[in-house]
């Protein structure tokens, strides 16, 4: 073993000049820039050969691990690893099962500050290659930004994709995903599970909504594309998802099976352009959808588990070799046919390569080195996943360079240039989509008393700030006298003649919505305002869609997301600070009859109409 062991390290020595203490180089090249693919295959492949069984089944496994420390994760972080892992650290897991992979999260204790998961991530790697195989890890991160954000400040907060739809501009999109990916990178993150390529045409899509940029494939190409070269050049691996289309369905794939019903040419007229734009891009990743599609695949499997969809239509129609990355395997949608143990065998099966966030990991791993034990799954199918890994950890300059440099996280994470750049971005995002009677921008002498009053969603990286109370700080910032009244998303009476109450003596109100609901209190909150007779402006702090429902608003601003970025850019436009200039990347349709439109694609009123 030992002898076995050592050859390995020597090989990978000699072939890619691994260096042990260096921080990653923004934008690597690949490991030798000289070397043809054949003889990298073949330099990759003798790695293969020379890897146990055990060694083989751990490359292709991305579960998370508890604690913010590789070696010291604190007594409860500890616990927990033992409970789900059996073992106390993050560390010894990636010795124990050989780990190709790690993903991030914030309930496990892996988020708590940009140094600190530096350092968390060249801890993982040190015990990576310090393990027999001596192979570096690719860790990931769930960051889309927007509502699905895992770092929150001091990283740099940047607008949902909706939003950056809504911008229409491919240069902000690339914008967007470099500092993304160098803040990532500093990190020690390799690999992020973004950008999503679904095309929203459900208004009711509960999963994907603003995560996509918009209802109109070629402009969710353009920006799918601009960010797969935002993400790659600056050194980080994209993943475009959900494959082969997420799109159009009511059905939250996290506690069902959602039943895509697009014709096949369907499919390729709306779902498939993003993913085409992605591979001719160059996407280094792919992730599955937990979903069935019956014209791709006409069995009752989800996606995820489908060797027609993921071979037949991925690989071979559209020509995809890079790699394939399953959605979480602790959802529903890919559990309630099969189950923990089945599920990482039939996804391998159907090609995919990584397998990511298994609920039951010492379950789904030793159900996999059983299937190739047994002969149910070739050893040398795993070898091809395995290959794929490899080729892209080498691509990103894993073998020679592993680690991050701690000392210079601050220099690149939440940067003065980052955060201008994400506040310029935002303002071009906030789309007008209402404005009676010129009553915005604000005119702070006539209108300088303000009632800030509806939903307050918690941020999703950090609970301890909300929509509501940023932006009212935002407008006070802005020399306003505001007045912060949360009545939350299902505001009862007493909550509304509350609200009614304080607004009397106010010049105006700023109403905040999230996902109204055809008969939910926030719309009888805004009717109410109304009639009060006081202008009333309207923030969605989410879905575009909120509109609507409300009739007789005097101004409306769509802003994509509740966090800072986008509240406080929807802030400066409401003060005149900033021009709207988004125009909607979807179509909303009227509430009482969504065959009519209420505001077509591309709307979008600016202070100079």
């Amino acid at each position: 073993m030992h002898n076995r062991s050592l050859s390995r390290r020597t090989l990978i020595a000699a072939s890619t000049a691994t260096v042990a203490t260096v921080a990653v180089a923004q934008g690597s090249s690949p490991s030798l820039a000289a070397e043809s693919p054949g003889s990298r295959d073949e330099r990759l492949r003798k790695l293969i050969s020379g890897m146990t069984l055990e060694e083989k089944v751990g490359q292709v496994f991305v579960p998370f691990v508890c604690g913010p420390s590789a070696t010291e994760p604190g007594e409860e972080a500890a616990e927990a690893n033992r409970y789900l892992l059996g073992v106390s650290t993050g560390a010894e897991a990636v010795a124990k099962y050989h780990l190709g992979g790690v993903i991030y999260f914030v309930w496990s204790g892996n988020l708590r500050n940009p140094k600190q998961i530096a350092g968390l991530s060249n801890g993982l790697q040190r015990a990576a290659l310090e393990a027999p195989a001596g192979l570096p890890l690719l860790i990931s991160v769930d960051q889309e930004y927007g509502a699905n954000v895992r770092i929150g400040a001091p990283a740099t907060q940047l607008p949902a994709a909706m939003a950056l739809g809504a911008g229409g501009s491919v240069r902000d999109a690339r914008s967007a995903a470099r500092i993304a990916a160098t803040e990532l990178a500093a990190m020690g993150i390799r690999q992020n599970y973004a950008p999503v390529a679904d095309v929203n045409i459900n208004p009711a899509n509960p999963i994907i909504n603003v995560r996509a940029f918009g209802a109109d494939p070629r402009a969710a190409s353009r920006m799918v594309t601009a960010q797969v070269e935002g993400y790659q050049r600056a050194g980080v691996s994209a993943v475009a998802k959900h494959f082969p289309g997420h799109g159009d369905t009511a059905v939250d794939s996290h506690y069902g099976l959602p039943v895509i019903t697009h014709t096949r040419e369907e499919w390729q007229r709306i779902d498939a352009p993003p993913f085409r734009a992605a591979i001719a891009a160059g996407i280094d990743s792919i992730m599955t959808a937990h979903l069935q599609m019956p014209a791709l695949d006409p069995s009752d499997d989800p996606a995820t588990l489908s060797h027609p969809i993921i071979t037949g239509v991925l690989r071979r129609e559209l020509g995809y070799d890079g790699v394939v990355v399953t959605d979480a395997l602790n959802m529903k949608g890919v559990l309630l046919k099969y189950g923990e143990e089945r599920v990482p065998v039939l996804a391998l099966k159907a090609g995919v390569d990584q397998l990511l966030y298994p609920n039951n990991l010492p379950l789904a791993w030793n159900a996999v080195l059983k299937a190739v034990k047994d002969g149910e799954l070739a050893e040398s199918r795993l070898d091809e996943s395995i290959l794929r890994i490899l080729r892209l950890k080498d691509k990103l300059g894993l073998f020679r360079n592993p680690y991050t440099d701690t000392e210079q996280v601050a220099c690149r994470v939440g940067t003065r240039g980052h955060l201008a750049t994400a506040d310029r971005i935002a303002e071009r995002t906030t789309t007008l989509l209402v404005n009676k009677g010129e009553l915005l921008p604000l005119n702070r002498r006539k209108q300088k008393n303000l009632l800030v009053v509806g939903a307050n969603e918690k941020f999703p990286h950090d609970e301890t700030l909300s929509s509501l109370p940023t932006l009212a700080d935002a407008l006070t910032e802005l020399r306003f006298t505001t007045t912060a009244l949360p009545t939350g998303l299902t505001p009862d009476t007493s909550q509304i003649d509350a609200a009614v109450a304080a607004s009397r003596d106010k010049d105006a109100v700023v109403v905040l919505t999230h996902d109204i609901a055809p008969d939910d209190g926030q719309r009888t909150l805004v009717r109410r305002l109304i009639e009060t007779g006081v202008p009333v402006v309207h923030v969605a702090a989410r879905n575009p869609y909120d509109i609507a429902h409300l009739d007789g608003v005097e101004a409306s601003l769509a802003a994509y997301c509740w966090t800072t970025v986008e509240l406080r850019a929807a802030a400066r436009v409401i003060a005149g600070r900033a021009d709207p200039r988004g125009e909607l990347p979807v179509p909303v349709q009227r509430a009482d009859d969504p065959a009519r439109v209420l505001f077509p694609m591309g709307h979008g009123l600016s202070y100079d109409d």
